[in-house]
């Protein structure tokens, strides 16, 4: 307990000895390194979900684009894609890998429909061989084609839709500029009120 008292004290002299002028403005300096890391870690994030927008439009290579930003996102704080006045939820929505599915899926929609047409066309002409084109053929294509038609599928949502969260602190510049005005200030703190302490006492003893 003594022990622990003892290197109490110590610091506390230390903190007195040094002027509370200097932690202040490495306390300032620190904040000014925290916003600028912290602005660095946002526009980093912009620039690669830029990158992922890009590879949306141009059909690049979007899962390598996207994980980039997932890692970079879930390693550094203030990278949240929601920032900058994005109101869309989920922010990361890549509108032409969605057309492309809703295309793709309406194409084999499409091919399947047509074969299942023909198969109609055979099936209701065996079904009544003496009638022509029209006549009980046409009800009877039509249900076929009701009954065996293929309809488009819903993209789903977890194929062009995405959102990554970045952490409340993280182990980068950032945070630890973060972490190192914390304890600025509270060495500032200290060491202001210790000096007032201490210029009271020596007013005290002069009366």
């Amino acid at each position: 307990m003594s022990n622990f008292l003892n290197k109490t004290l110590g610091k506390l002299r230390f903190l007195g000895q040094v002027p509370y002028g200097v932690f202040l403005v490495l306390f300032v300096l620190s904040v000014g390194l925290s916003i600028y890391a912290l602005r660095h870690n946002n526009q980093e994030m912009v620039k690669l979900r830029n990158a992922v927008y890009e590879a949306d439009k141009n059909s690049g290579n979007i899962e390598t684009t996207l994980k980039d930003l997932r890692s970079y996102v879930y390693g550094h704080m203030n990278s949240d894609l929601a920032s900058g006045g994005n109101a869309i939820k989920p922010p990361i929505q890549l509108k032409y890998s969605y057309e492309r599915l809703q295309t793709a899926e309406q194409t084999r929609v499409d091919e399947a429909n047509s074969q299942i047409y023909t198969e109609a066309q055979d099936y209701c002409q065996a079904q009544n061989p003496s009638s022509f084109s029209g006549g009980p053929r046409v009800p009877c294509i039509e249900d076929y084609v009701t009954t065996h038609g293929v309809k488009a599928n819903e993209v789903p949502a977890g194929v062009y839709k995405f959102d990554f969260i970045s952490p409340f602190w993280s182990p980068d510049l950032a945070g630890w500029s973060l972490v190192a005005s914390v304890v600025l200030f509270i060495a500032f703190a200290a060491s202001f009120l210790l000096d007032r302490m201490v210029n009271s006492q020596m007013k005290s003893q002069q009366l």
